[in-house]
């Protein structure tokens, strides 16, 4: 199968920060070519699970024990999903390289598609509504701080000729594997779409586009922080936000 032009080294240099720092207890998933070292809450047997995608910069450890501790205690079962090269994972990240790895994300966990709820921050956006488009039976997904124009923030990095194609040719490779708006119209679950009114990274208009490209989406613009503090300058809206969505899906 051919290299996807989103997997061309230039692009993945420029996008992907990967760091070294990686969790005490590994819960290792086993991909094509490649083994992720992710993290894994599970005190609710009969419960909820997110699956939580990070964003560029980040790593699974960030999240750790703080995070994961939050989000157990609204009742869920959380997994923390490390990249290809990020923190103790073999392999190279690519944006469209990712894509194939959230199949083998899902499958790893002992539980069916419809108790996951797929939760994307940022770059992670694009795999958790890739874990939705693949699995429709997706109890639910969250988007914070979420992409809703990939092309836009790749041509922030790179141009088209960087990667050896034409503005026409990258488009359309955007367009087949990561297009927010398809996808997200395709799933009949609930969506909670998350952003800083003030975030100077990713404009708050991405979060107003996936909020309406979602069939059912719900959009809450915070008040507080940034791109990156999101969460802690809004702690307690944030984790009221996640309580009363989990609450209202059926499982």
């Amino acid at each position: 199968m051919p290299r996807s032009i989103l997997d061309h080294p230039t692009l993945s240099r420029r996008y992907f920060s990967p760091r070294p720092e990686a969790p005490a207890d590994i819960f290792w998933i086993d991909c094509a070519e490649a083994r992720l070292a992710c993290a894994y809450a599970a005190p609710y047997p009969a419960g909820l699970t997110l699956v939580h995608f990070h964003g560029n910069g980040e790593v699974v450890a960030d999240f750790l024990p703080e995070l994961a501790a939050d989000l157990t205690a609204l009742g869920v079962n959380v997994l923390f999903v490390e990249y290809r090269g990020y923190g103790a994972s073999s392999g190279e990240p690519g944006l469209a390289r990712l894509l194939d790895d959230v199949s083998f994300v899902v499958k790893s966990l002992p539980v069916p598609p419809s108790q996951l709820v797929a939760f994307g921050r940022s770059v992670g956006s694009l795999y958790a509504i890739e874990l939705v488009h693949r699995f429709p039976e997706s109890a639910g997904l969250i988007i914070e701080s979420g992409i809703a124009d990939p092309l836009e923030r790749i041509l922030m990095r790179v141009r088209p000729e960087e990667l050896d194609s034409t503005a026409s040719e990258l488009a359309a490779e955007v367009h087949a594997c990561l297009d927010p708006k398809a996808k997200l119209n395709a799933y009949a679950g609930p969506v909670l779409v998350l952003h800083a009114k003030e975030d100077t990274m990713v404009d708050p208009s991405h979060a107003i586009l996936n909020a309406g490209y979602a069939r059912r989406g719900t959009l809450r613009l915070l008040p507080e922080g940034d791109h990156n503090n999101i969460f802690e300058e809004n702690r307690e809206e944030y984790l009221a936000a996640l309580s009363e969505f989990l609450k209202g899906i059926k499982h």
